[in-house]
């Protein structure tokens, strides 16, 4: 079990299926309307499923995979009933599900800082993710010292400082419209000379159209780099699980931009939308490590695809 793993394993598997529940009724609901007076897996079920998985956030891409892989166990085994539809698609499903690989590229006892740059739109629930992740890291044992580089709104340095004293763990912040480039530099510096475990530096929430502001990322990045030049260790793009497709197209647009190498998809309890976990994960190739399943300080888990399709197909 890896070190993250650990971190998160008091998260509550009730947790996940009450997290999610919004998008399994919605989806099994429309399944079983689909599937009245039906025996087996026909063209007609397969014209319905295509709806439901595009109506359930899938995306249409991931969702023509899905359709392909069960027509083609329909030509090899010549007849499927539909009560084995269930236990076909949680098999697809979870094929089409990136591994979330909790490892992570240097340990915590190490002299630099594991540092973690969050990126997103404003409105995502990205600093509620920070304060979620740092209280997580805080209960571990480790020391976590968190950066406010979103310095173009005076509220957002607020909301991570509030945060911040919740979980007692130290922020670095500077006055609004501080260069966030520097904010960050000093953070890091900060954590090095308290030996810090971790970083977690805030950026501002920015439009996925805004490309001056995107280049501000690589900006901090090279900053960060002249104190430890293989920073930062993850770049985590924050994404809101209720907006469906719009949670694609903001995914599109920063992996295009900067090095995103994992996901946090937040209020999924609150959305039948679920569904866009699977077609992000597909049609990025990047693993999502987080997911937020309720407002309680405890519910960010960390993300596993043979958890989260059991709960799904529960």
């Amino acid at each position: 079990m890896s070190f993250f793993k650990r971190i998160f394993s008091s998260d509550k598997k009730v947790r996940l299926d009450q997290g999610i529940e919004k998008s399994k009724s919605s989806f099994f609901a429309k399944l079983g309307k689909a599937l009245v007076g039906k025996s087996k897996v026909d063209d007609a079920v397969l014209d319905d499923l295509e709806d439901i998985l595009i109506s359930s956030d899938v995306g249409v891409k991931t969702t023509l995979k899905i359709i392909d892989q069960i027509e083609a166990r329909v030509a090899r085994d010549k007849f499927i009933g539909t009560d084995e539809l269930n236990l076909i698609l949680k098999e697809e499903i979870t094929a089409l599900l990136l591994e979330n690989n909790s490892a992570i590229s240097k340990t915590f006892n190490q002299k630099s800082p594991y540092v973690i740059l969050v990126v997103g739109v404003n409105g995502v629930g990205k600093t509620t993710t920070i304060g979620k992740l740092a209280y997580k890291f805080k209960k571990a044992g480790l020391n976590v010292v968190l950066g406010a580089s979103d310095t173009f709104r005076a509220a957002a340095i607020d909301q991570l400082e509030i945060w911040a004293n919740r979980v007692d763990v130290p922020v670095v912040k500077q006055k609004m419209g501080s260069d966030p480039a520097s904010v960050a530099f000093d953070t890091l510096q900060s954590a090095i000379s308290s030996n810090a475990d971790v970083v977690i530096i805030d950026t501002a929430g920015r439009l996925h159209n805004k490309i001056n502001l995107m280049n501000e990322l690589t900006k901090i990045k090279r900053v960060m780099q002249k104190l430890i030049p293989s920073v930062p260790d993850e770049i985590l793009l924050v994404i809101d699980g209720s907006t469906g497709q719009n949670a694609f197209e903001q995914a599109k647009q920063f992996t295009a931009t900067t090095e995103v190498n994992a996901l946090a998809v937040t209020k999924l309890d609150g959305t039948a939308k679920g569904g866009v976990i699977i077609g992000i994960s597909d049609q990025f190739k990047i693993p999502v490590k987080y997911i937020g399943v309720g407002e309680h300080i405890d519910d960010l888990q960390l993300f596993d695809k043979f958890e989260f399709v059991d709960s799904f197909f529960k």
